[in-house]
């Protein structure tokens, strides 16, 4: 079966089903996707974490279906109801419907209108009517009148007899296979406000009165709207074109003229309204949430690698500030690698006398702890907090950096948090969150969970077993593209680390503060509970800039230490003056090191790490300025083109902060003078854009945007 599924994939993704073959029996010795992706190239033709991620979901997908198909197979033999065609067919059933739609017939059931039917008797006559030889219903109803059974007329055996006929109809796995595709193509999604709701849910107002082909329908509308009906304003429905359905139940079950085939069609318009389409109505509202709740994940995965793949400033001292109006801004001083050397409040709004002081703490704080950079949170009073420090003189080399704060207090409440700094406020601790994230925006993001980080759409109406698995696919993948250095990362970051996990990741932090400073990568065996397995898939990713091996400081993998010192020792050289000498690396055939286990995509893979050991796949980190004369809400007006950085990206288009605390929307149709179909294509969130204001809404704090350059004219 195992072999049928990998060709059944291959076929899918268009690729080898040996490639599919060797993914799996990856994954099934526990190997994660970044692992496979980057250090087992030969194995499977070089696929990319994305193919890799695919294999995996489907390959669970079909145990799925595989194991379910095993136990109805095994209800059907205990009960003695399974048959040679009956089996061939269950084996066929490439779906998850088709092989519950072949097994409704024989399902145990729950008391029916049918099965009391069946308790009177009248099967038999069920029967005979949906044979429709020409029978007269009613003649061949009276025998089977019996007061004592409860059929007190010929009206009750018809009654009871389209009962069960309507429920064979239902159970027909053809015809539920056709309404199926019928609902899919031509159903059409009905929203209308619940009476007497339309002003508590007047959010919801664009969906009173809607309609739209559930096969075209948008992820957010979906999700827009089933909020809606869950929060008790709106009512949903799903139905394609009644007649059109009735039609092809009609041809499939009326096989006559005659009065016996009136009662057939009868039987068949109960089953249809009465079975049939809320079952599929079901069927097709879950798998409309199932399409939402993907397209949605997608977005919100996407969003966050951009996010946690943004440019990091580096190792600078770093003032950070959390302003705030009344309440003051709380200070602190990062030094280079993050560490709080110092914390205080300054109260430059409140007055004065107070603007004076905060000036000359600033000044005293930049110069003893010889701070590069400030970093200000962009929530409340940032822009006059920025504007205050522009106006206090300070030394030229000194940059000022604001940084997006969202999820700087959820962080600040955590456990995570509270471990780190036991001692300290959430006030100090949101200060140093937003220090920390621009100094390097990946190891701080990951201590936050993904959901409160604010790029996301919807997702707390999505599958949340899906959300989590997406996010953290999301998460892994970009902090082993990134790779870690194992001596300063938290354990939150190394969780993500191939192979590792919470429980590991806190033995590491453990070992590395009883023992000092990891010297190699080997001394990893030395944590308690790492075994050999852990080693493999973590090691690569792990980096040592102090190691006394080079080599630990690169992606390359302990395993193919061999390789490179080979390459040295062929050249009379050391690895270290390997790395350090092109004109060395350039003499190396990489056709003389290739072997069964080792192949060319490697040794390509190596030779990039050798010219640039450990390199960042992140862009260099540019600073960002806001228009000053925009400050608030009230200073934005029609027509203006502003700077602005995109916040989040919607399947409706994308949100744009300009600097006055309210972000502006940029509408899909407005993002470029062309049709856009994905605002992903265009726009990513800390993208940097130029953005001309079409409303300004101030009661209900909407801004419209257009990033089109015809608006700018």
């Amino acid at each position: 079966m195992e072999t049928v599924f990998a060709e059944r994939i291959a076929q899918e993704l268009a690729i080898a089903p040996r490639q599919v073959t060797a993914v799996v029996r990856l994954l099934d010795d526990d190997a994660t996707v970044p692992f496979i992706a980057r250090y087992r190239k030969e194995m499977t033709g070089s696929l990319d974490e994305v193919a890799i991620t695919a294999i995996r979901d489907r390959i669970t997908q079909l145990r799925e279906l595989e194991k379910r198909r095993t136990a109805i197979l095994e209800s059907l033999e205990e009960r003695e109801l399974l048959t040679d065609d009956l089996r061939a067919k269950i084996a066929a059933a490439a779906t998850m419907a088709a092989l519950e739609d072949i097994y409704l017939p024989y399902r145990p059931k729950r008391r029916t209108r049918a099965t009391i039917a069946r308790e009177k008797g009248l099967e038999p006559l069920a029967e005979a009517l949906f044979a429709q030889d020409g029978v007269d219903p009613f003649q061949e109803a009276r025998a089977f009148v019996d007061i004592e059974k409860g059929v007190e007329t010929v009206d009750d055996a018809l009654s009871g007899a389209r009962d069960i006929i309507a429920e064979w109809v239902n159970e027909n796995a053809e015809a539920r296979g056709k309404l199926r595709s019928l609902f899919a193509s031509q159903g059409i999604l009905y929203s209308k406000v619940l009476s007497g709701k339309e002003q508590e849910g007047a959010k919801y107002a664009d969906y009173f009165d809607w309609e739209e082909p559930v096969a075209t329908v948008p992820s957010h509308r979906i999700l827009a709207m089933r909020r809606g009906e869950t929060e008790g304003f709106l009512s949903l429905k799903i139905a394609p074109p009644e007649q059109i359905a009735l039609d092809i139940l009609r041809e499939m079950f009326v096989t006559g003229a005659g009065a016996d085939s009136e009662q057939v069609h009868s039987a068949v318009v109960d089953g249809y309204k009465r079975l049939m389409a809320p079952a599929m109505e079901t069927e097709i509202r879950s798998e409309t949430k199932l399409r939402a709740d993907e397209e949605a994940i997608r977005v919100f995965a996407e969003n966050l690698r951009e996010l946690l793949m943004s440019p990091p400033l580096g190792r600078k001292r770093l003032l950070a500030i959390d302003p705030g109006f009344r309440t003051g801004c709380k200070v602190v001083c990062l030094d280079r690698q993050g560490k709080l050397e110092h914390h205080t409040a300054i109260f430059p709004h409140t007055g004065e006398k107070s603007r004076r002081e905060a000036a000359v703490e600033i000044k005293a704080l930049c110069e003893r702890f010889k701070t590069n950079v400030i970093a200000v949170g962009n929530g409340t009073a940032s822009r006059e907090t920025i504007a205050f420090l522009k106006e206090i003189n300070l030394p030229d080399h000194i940059s000022i950096e604001m940084v997006n704060e969202s999820g700087a207090s959820i962080y600040s409440a955590s456990e995570v948090a509270r471990r780190e700094f036991p001692s300290h406020d959430v006030t100090v601790r949101g200060a140093v969150s937003i220090g920390r994230r621009l100094l390097d925006p990946l190891a701080e993001l990951v201590k936050i969970d993904p959901k409160s980080i604010g790029v996301g759409q919807y997702q707390h109406d999505v599958d949340q077993g899906q959300l989590r698995q997406g996010l953290d696919d999301t998460v892994m993948s970009c902090v082993n593209s990134v790779g870690v250095e194992i001596n300063t990362a938290s354990s939150e970051l190394l969780t993500y680390v191939s192979g590792l996990g919470p429980s590991l990741a806190s033995n590491i932090v453990t070992y590395r503060e009883t023992n000092g400073p990891f010297s190699t990568r080997t001394e990893l065996k030395k944590v308690p509970r790492l075994g050999p397995k852990a080693f493999e898939q973590a090691a690569g990713f792990l980096r040592i800039a102090e190691s006394k091996h080079p080599l630990d400081r690169s992606a390359v993998h302990p395993e193919s230490y061999p390789v490179v010192e080979k390459m040295a020792a062929d050249l009379g050289c050391t690895v270290t003056q390997l790395m350090q000498d092109e004109q060395l690396r350039s003499k190396i055939n990489l056709k003389n090191y290739v072997t069964e286990k080792v192949g060319m995509p490697t040794l390509q893979d190596i030779m990039a790490e050798l010219a640039r050991p450990g390199r960042d796949p992140r862009a260099e980190y540019e600073s960002f300025t806001f228009d000053d004369s925009v400050s608030s809400m009230e200073d934005v007006k029609v027509g203006m083109v502003l700077p602005g950085v995109v916040t989040n990206v919607t399947a409706f288009g994308a949100f744009v902060d300009i600097g006055v605390h309210q972000d502006g929307l940029v509408h899909i149709s407005e993002l470029a003078d062309r049709f856009v179909k994905d605002p992903g294509e265009i726009v990513k969130p800390q993208q940097k854009v130029t953005v001309t204001v079409l409303t300004v809404d101030i009661p209900r704090k909407r801004i419209g945007l257009s990033m089109r350059r015809d608006r700018a004219n």
